[in-house]
């Protein structure tokens, strides 16, 4: 059984990674909306490609029309840090259980 702790201890860090890259990801875009980036350029358009799956359900269920400010970001870090705390948490739990 040692071995599948092994393999969801493995799983907890690299999701963890993960997740935390996205949450870099998304603190990059929202910071690069409010100094106008060249659309063009490879690496704006890297950030948005690869957080627009994450963001864009997220601006359907708060549109920017009713508050004025798209608060997307902010409940996309909300989810990942929930996200963080529980998943990768209890697959960490898990693994010490099977270890």
């Amino acid at each position: 059984m040692f071995v599948l702790g092994n393999f969801f201890s493995a799983l907890a860090a690299v999701l963890g990674m993960v997740i935390q890259l996205f949450w870099w990801l998304i603190v990059i875009r929202a910071l690069l909306s409010w100094v106008n980036p060249d659309p063009y350029n490879p690496v704006v358009q890297f950030i948005e490609r690869a957080t627009e799956p994450i963001l864009a359900p997220l601006r359907r269920l708060f549109p920017t029309y009713r508050m004025g400010i798209d608060i997307s970001p902010l409940v996309a870090l909300l989810l990942l840090y929930f996200l963080k705390i529980f998943l990768v948490q209890t697959l960490l739990g898990l693994a010490m259980r099977l270890q």
